[in-house]
């Protein structure tokens, strides 16, 4: 069985956050990528409810562009989802729901990739993202 870890810091020995993207298992009934979704995992919690641990996840969500994977890249790209007024659209999820850790990659286009760049504040700064399925091969199998 596969294990890794996903994580949730808001800074670990005075050190830069660390939220990490996954993959949601959210349509059973297709394959693929059409079957899940991406999000960014912003924290971890459990409740208890009628004696029953639910161990969830609070994640903002990503919404794909286009119904396939990028022509030039043979990626998939995502936006974040946001409501009206600019904010993320956030749900509370089930950690059974979660499939795999997601790998994204700023769009740029044709800009210069911006100098501030760092591994912390790379998903505030583009406005879509490459789904990364070369990262490893679990993603590889799981992105096509």
């Amino acid at each position: 069985m596969h294990r890794e870890q996903i994580c949730t810091m808001p800074s670990w020995r005075r050190g830069p956050p660390q939220y990490d993207c996954i993959f949601v298992h959210t349509d059973p009934l297709v394959e693929g990528m059409h079957a899940l979704d991406v999000a960014w995992v912003q924290a971890f919690f459990s409740f208890v409810s009628q004696g029953i641990t639910y161990p969830c996840a609070l994640a903002h969500w990503f919404s794909w562009v286009g119904n396939e994977a990028d022509e030039d890249t043979g990626m998939w790209v995502v936006e974040p989802d946001m409501d009206k007024t600019g904010s993320p659209i956030a749900d509370i999820i089930h950690l059974d729901t979660i499939l795999h850790t997601a790998h994204l990659m700023g769009v740029s286009g044709e800009a210069f990739v911006p100098k501030t760049l760092t591994p912390d504040n790379s998903l505030d700064l583009f406005y879509s993202f490459y789904v990364n399925k070369f990262i490893d091969h679990h993603a590889f199998e799981i992105a096509f």
